[in-house]
């Protein structure tokens, strides 16, 4: 099982114009022990290569440990995989990684969670290999920025399967491929 995970915009971007243009992610003690909950569940986290980059910088940093230490023990402790044609190793080093030159070749016995990695995600659901894909809809508008779903070569259609609301205003929509549209 593959799942995705991504925090969006309400006008759909999931980073401003420039690279890790985060600022608006609404996060809280409710948000945090969701995304506890969410990584207790999945065997491996997956990350396409940029995301790995930013993610394997932040998570170890005193920083994150400091600020978001539920997260970023599990974090950091997790087995992880980057998913790239360009890396030789995955750099930089992060505890419990492996490199991964094709998405095809996941694991499919494994329950894996692939973490923001918006091109990876299109490009899984593309082929069919993406179970269900978490959309983390924030109330704020940024006007511009990168789409969820810029990378898409065709129309991929999708059936709501859950919904969850949080109290900061979030709203977590749960989608499964959907093969009879």
């Amino acid at each position: 099982m593959i799942a995705g995970f991504i925090m969006v915009t309400l006008d759909g971007y999931f980073e401003g114009d420039k690279p890790w243009e985060l600022e608006w992610h609404r996060t809280d003690e409710e948000f945090n022990d969701f995304a506890a909950e969410q990584l207790d569940a999945f065997d491996t986290l997956v990350f396409g290569r940029a995301t790995y980059e930013g993610m394997a910088q932040y998570w170890p940093s005193d920083e994150a440990v400091r600020t978001d230490p539920q997260v970023a023990t599990r974090m950091n402790e997790a087995s992880k995989v980057v998913v790239s044609r360009t890396l030789s190793r995955p750099e930089p080093a992060w505890s419990n990684t492996t490199l991964v030159r094709d998405a095809r070749d996941l694991r499919s016995d494994k329950k894996q969670l692939v973490l923001g990695s918006s091109v990876l995600t299109t490009s899984l659901l593309e082929e069919g290999l993406l179970d269900e894909l978490r959309i983390m809809v924030n109330p704020v508008l940024i006007g511009s920025g990168r789409s969820l779903a810029s990378s898409a070569s065709r129309p991929l259609p999708l059936r709501l399967s859950a919904r969850r609301e949080f109290r900061n205003g979030n709203v977590l929509l749960t989608y499964e491929p959907d093969e009879h549209s």
